[in-house]
């Protein structure tokens, strides 16, 4: 089941973030206090997204930060996941579909309608690729460049 998260939820995901970055490298290290300053920017402007996580039999199996993303070329909010990540022990049980279910549905993890829902995944991660081409993600023949302002 995944719901928004609150405050005593940080320290696991800042745990689970870090284990992300570990399995599939970004281009930018990522440390905890970044983390921290994500997760509480998100809880104090909502309107940029929000942090929710994935609990079964009360532990804590995943993680996804959704953000606001406003896009001309399809015309409304996208929600971006930025990062989704499910611990080892919990994958091959559905959590991820669930979370892009819920996401589809507008449940309550996501506060509006989406027009899209996008993300990114790292060019060497083919099991991830292959996962959201399932789900029926489909590549762009667009690339993402970035600059540190």
């Amino acid at each position: 089941m995944w719901r928004s998260a609150n405050p005593d939820d940080d320290d696991t995901i800042i745990e689970m973030c870090l284990a992300l970055t570990a399995e599939d490298p970004w281009p930018e290290p990522v440390h905890e206090p970044q983390v921290r300053r994500t997760l509480a920017t998100l809880r104090a402007e909502p309107g940029r997204g929000r942090a929710v996580v994935a609990e079964v039999d009360g532990q804590t199996a995943g993680y996804a930060l959704l953000i606001a993303f406003w896009s001309n070329e399809f015309g409304g909010e996208i929600c971006l996941v930025d990062e989704v990540y499910v611990r080892l022990e919990f994958r091959g049980h559905g959590l991820g579909r669930e979370l892009f279910d819920g996401l589809h549905a507008g449940a309550t993890l996501w506060p509006g309608p989406a027009v899209a829902i996008g993300l990114e995944v790292t060019t060497g991660n083919l099991r991830a690729r292959d996962w959201y081409q399932r789900l029926g993600f489909s590549g762009s023949n667009t690339v993402l460049h970035r600059r540190r302002a």
